[in-house]
């Protein structure tokens, strides 16, 4: 079997320890790379029950046997773990060109368990790992960090992981950076690596993963260029970005604002990508080896934080600080995005955090200055969650019991500890069952059902059947997660070239019923995780809000509507009525 090294490394911080993991062909074939990989590792090696900041809990780093390859939009590499925000299964993705620099130090995965006595960067490469300290990185932020190690690095084009103030001080929604602004944004992935008290990972080497047909790869990746390169979604990517779906969404009713009870706002052509390309000059930036070219370097041109440079805004910061918090002016949300990408905090969460103390704040439940399009004093609440401060101590401990100790549980909107995407479930009823059932909480991306709802492939208020076609999209996205390819290639990689891309590169012959059933085996494995951990059946369901509280326009998601989305989800993938798998009683 090709694509692999066949080997893992396993790093334990406290002991300043390594050894090498042989990884056998059939585990292999089981599961492949990226989520397959990374989801069985963490069953094999995490204690059941661990808490998520304690040494035992592993950081779990994984590539996929596309990774290094020129196929397009194979420049991924996943983190996976235990969650510090939702206590259950943690996955987080970035690009960039880092996971190019970690497959040629000649591995499949990175586990790192332990604790260092003091602030530690790990060297990892072909030729051994290295442990330096940190202690003059211990403060700086993520922009720093990097650029502070690219000079002390050796190496030609290393891959630095780093995090920033939030993650040092275990703030739960904590995010992994590399390559500037590339993010591995959900679920606290930095709040992991920092309670082991490792501020960055750097890997590089010159191993070269083993390819099936490299030739063939080859001649594969330039024919695709060929024939995709002006495709309609990846003009789109190119032109506009993802922050063309804040036009989309409001035109659909279902751009989560004025936290969660609008589902569009006025000020959308200023905070739009017509907005970004009038006002901040972008400039398209890929990551290595995409077409797409879906970033945008921005420079804010006019206005108090003129001059200011990003890679940015995606579409879900916008909406989480110009929808939720209803800030109204572009320049204004870069300026927030930019604190979070410094501090290293997820611009999701805190977004949902910050339209939560603002209406925390008007209920006279907390003391604080802070309201609706107020940038300023929201960036005052973010300084204060990373540093731990006054009522940011409390938020820094995620929305769920944040929500419980001010008493405003039926207002939080979360599911299993996470907050959903700017895709409004009572507008989109597919993203309910989405969220309400996705293996790290409410998550967009597991399925991107809001594709084919937005597409006109099934109508957004169907119920009857539409779990079938939910399925179809979360096992080919599972799928794009163990190659590990970027999500955005969606519509460019049907199920075909993905058994294509696997033969050449594994040599292995899988045909569309072999790579569904790839998929839900790691479904399988990520819903055995999180049983083992205590979910319940409880727990796959939408907050009281969403379900008790209609848009302005009257759509609303009903609980009969979601308790059959939910039922024929389980049906159809296999498991018991109770949500657990046909053959675990867990």
């Amino acid at each position: 079997m090709y694509g692999f090294f066949k080997k893992a490394l396993s790093v334990d911080v406290s002991n300043r320890t390594h050894r090498v993991e042989s990884l056998d062909e059939t585990l292999l074939r089981t599961c492949m790379g990226g989520k397959g990989l990374g989801t069985r590792l963490l069953l094999d090696h995490n204690p059941v029950g661990v808490d998520p900041l304690s040494p035992a809990n592993h950081l779990i780093l994984a590539l996929g046997p596309a990774t290094d390859s020129p196929l397009h939009g194979s420049c991924r590499h996943g983190i996976y773990s235990k969650s510090p925000l939702t206590g259950l299964y943690a996955e987080s993705y970035s690009g960039g060109s880092a996971a190019i620099a970690m497959s040629r130090a000649g591995f499949d995965a990175f586990l790192i368990s332990g604790m260092a006595e003091s602030p530690i960067w790990l060297e990892i490469s072909d030729q051994g790992v290295f442990f330096h300290p940190a202690n003059d990185l211990w403060g700086l932020d993520t922009f720093e960090t990097e650029a502070v190690l690219r000079k002390k690095v050796a190496a030609k084009s290393p891959g630095i992981l780093v995090i920033g103030p939030a993650g040092e001080n275990c703030v739960r929604f904590a995010v992994i950076k590399n390559d500037g602004w590339r993010v591995a944004g959900r679920t606290g992935m930095g709040a992991v690596l920092g309670s082991k008290k490792i501020k960055a990972v750097v890997f590089h080497g010159s191993a070269s993963r083993p390819f099936a047909d490299p030739q063939r790869i080859k001649a594969y990746a330039r024919q695709m260029l060929k024939d995709l390169k002006n495709h309609p979604a990846a003009e789109a990517y190119r032109n506009h970005g993802t922050p063309m779906m804040v036009d989309v969404l409001n035109n659909a009713g279902g751009f989560p604002s004025r936290y969660w009870s609008q589902g569009s706002v006025q000020q959308r052509e200023n905070i739009n990508a017509q907005s970004i390309k009038d006002r901040c000059r972008p400039r398209p930036t890929a990551c290595r080896t995409c077409f797409l070219a879906c970033g945008k370097s921005i420079e804010v041109q006019q206005g108090r934080h003129q001059g200011l440079k990003l890679e940015g805004p995606e579409y879900e910061t916008i909406y989480a600080f110009g929808g939720l918090c209803m800030i109204e002016e572009i320049e204004e949300i870069v300026f927030l995005n930019d604190l979070c990408d410094r501090m290293g905090l997820d611009t999701m969460t805190a977004g949902n955090l910050a339209a939560l103390a603002i209406e925390a704040r008007r209920r006279g439940k907390i003391d604080l200055e802070i309201d609706y399009n107020q940038p300023d004093q929201i960036a005052a609440l973010l300084k204060k969650i990373v540093i731990r401060q006054d009522v940011g101590g409390l938020l820094a401990e995620g929305i769920r019991p944040a929500s419980e100790e001010l008493g405003l549980e039926d207002l939080a909107v979360h599911v299993k500890g996470l907050e959903p995407s700017g895709y409004d479930p009572r507008a989109l009823k597919g993203m309910g069952l989405a969220y309400a059932v996705a293996d790290r909480g409410a998550c967009h991306l597991r399925t991107t059902f809001y594709k084919p709802e937005l597409a006109g492939m099934i109508a957004p208020d169907q119920i009857e059947d539409k779990a079938a076609l939910f399925i179809d999209f979360e096992d080919r996205c599972t799928l794009f997660d163990t190659l590990i390819l970027c999500r955005f290639y969606r519509d460019l990689y049907p199920w075909e070239e993905l058994g294509k891309m696997l033969a050449l590169t594994t040599g292995e012959q899988l045909e569309k019923p072999d790579l569904q059933a790839l998929a839900a085996r790691v479904t399988d494995s990520a819903r055995r995780f999180n049983l083992q951990e205590g979910l319940r059946i409880t727990d796959d369901w939408l907050p009281k809000r969403l379900l008790n509280e209609a848009l302005p326009d009257g759509r609303r998601i009903t609980e009969a509507d979601l308790r059959q989305l939910i039922d024929d989800y389980y049906r159809l993938r296999g498991w018991r009525e109770n949500g657990h798998l046909p053959a675990t009683d867990a």
